[in-house]
């Protein structure tokens, strides 16, 4: 693989993955047959920051949950509102790290 297309992706892509995911991306994109790099260009990753912004607003609702795909968690939070406020409190601490390791999944996907 090109180390230009990789650090293209990096650089762009960079702000959906956790930091210390980055070195063990980059090789993996470097060791992935030219073959997968459409696959890869056409992921569509989750917004951290989006996904905070809906927690604060409407994350009583599970609506941030159902973004990122948990879609258990989003009817469990739907049902109890919010875990009675708790939840979705909670979650404003780590819906970003959830969204982060959630795009992490979705690209191993493709890598494997």
């Amino acid at each position: 693989m090109e180390s230009q297309k990789v650090d293209m992706f990096m650089l762009t892509n960079g702000k959906f993955f956790e930091s210390h995911q980055m070195n063990l991306i980059r090789e993996k994109l470097l060791d992935m047959e030219d073959t997968k790099w459409g696959d890869v260009q056409t992921l569509q990753f989750k917004d951290p920051t989006i996904s905070l912004i809906v927690s604060l607003l409407a994350g009583s609702l599970g609506i941030d949950r159902f973004i990122i795909g948990d879609v258990g968690l989003g009817i469990g939070k739907l049902v109890t509102c919010g875990g009675f406020g708790i939840w979705a409190i909670i979650d404003w601490f780590i819906i970003m790290g959830a969204t982060r390791e959630r795009n992490m999944a979705t690209l191993k996907k493709v890598l494997v």
